[in-house]
């Protein structure tokens, strides 16, 4: 494969030809940075783990480079930093069994420019090699803007399929925003209660990150926790972690929506709950009086 990027790279974890590691993918996430993945992807991840008939590939969007640091990562420069953060996803890779690990080593200046579309030229090949039946990306309402530029180029790559040939999903995730808000009937829900042990590894080894300011392992698994015990209030837990997601996927569907609108559907929904739940409860105030 070609891409736009002569420091991208392609990381096959078991060996296997690249070609042929990308065509068992059956479920893809695309993320901004080193460790996305595994914070809002989980779910894929979970689905291909152990598994020979469903195969995870990750793919990063951008260089990194320009990460927070401390501790015995202090003095890193950029360039450093960025051989430290893609060498920590190449084991995230190893440990999860990844299919394949893409780097596309864009910086976010790229990603966040509605107008480059080389992003989008090299997603849309690697979609085109993998087919992969399910893709993650980041929620559209995530308020890191590198994030939303990779969302929106996930979309832009997909509709410039043909029909046949775009995944049957497309799910906007949990990173820098996390999506409790939306009403319940809006969620995507994963149940992701298993395997804890490697959930927590796989966001513990981004070392750089955990360890050099940010603590994306207990946050994530927090999260997670929390999100199962608040999801219904009425109640007793049924799981032990959930994430949530918004289905971005009528966005490839009909390629006619309006992507604002389309989010703003969300946002009045939400609003809608709050109010009709405040005016019940005034209204009976009223009653009772």
């Amino acid at each position: 494969m070609q891409f736009n990027r002569t420091t991208a790279q392609i990381f096959i974890p078991d060996g296997l030809p690249i070609a042929a590691a990308l065509a068992r993918t059956t479920h893809m996430a695309l993320g901004a940075h080193q460790d996305d993945l595994e914070i809002m992807a989980i779910d894929g991840i979970l689905q291909c783990f152990q598994r020979q008939d469903q195969w995870f590939t990750g793919v990063v969007v951008t260089d990194g480079r320009g990460s927070p640091r401390s501790g015995i990562y202090q003095n890193y420069n950029d360039e450093q930093m960025w051989a430290v953060r893609n060498k920590e996803q190449q084991k995230a890779a190893v440990i999860g069994e990844y299919a394949a690990q893409i780097l596309l080593d864009y910086p976010s200046s790229a990603v966040k420019d509605g107008t480059n579309g080389q992003p989008v030229e090299d997603i849309t090949q690697l979609l085109q090699v993998a087919r992969p039946e399910v893709v993650y990306t980041h929620n559209l309402a995530d308020r890191h803007p590198t994030h939303i530029g990779v969302a929106l180029k996930v979309i832009e790559a997909i509709r410039s399929l043909p029909q046949s040939e775009r995944p049957q999903k497309l799910y906007g995730c949990e990173v820098w925003r996390d999506l409790d808000w939306m009403v319940d009937e809006d969620k995507v829900v994963f149940n992701c209660s298993d395997h804890d042990n490697l959930q927590t590894t796989l966001v513990g080894v981004f070392d750089s990150q955990v360890s050099g300011g940010k603590r994306y392992d207990l946050a994530t698994m927090g999260r997670r926790r929390a999100h199962a015990t608040y999801h219904a209030s009425h109640q007793t837990d049924l799981s032990t972690g959930l994430s949530f997601a918004m289905d971005l996927t009528p966005l490839i569907e009909d390629i006619s929506l309006n992507i604002t609108a389309y989010v703003e559907g969300y946002l009045h929904r939400f609003a809608q709950d709050v109010i009709q739940r405040i005016n019940q409860i005034r209204g009976k105030e009223r009653r009772e009086r």
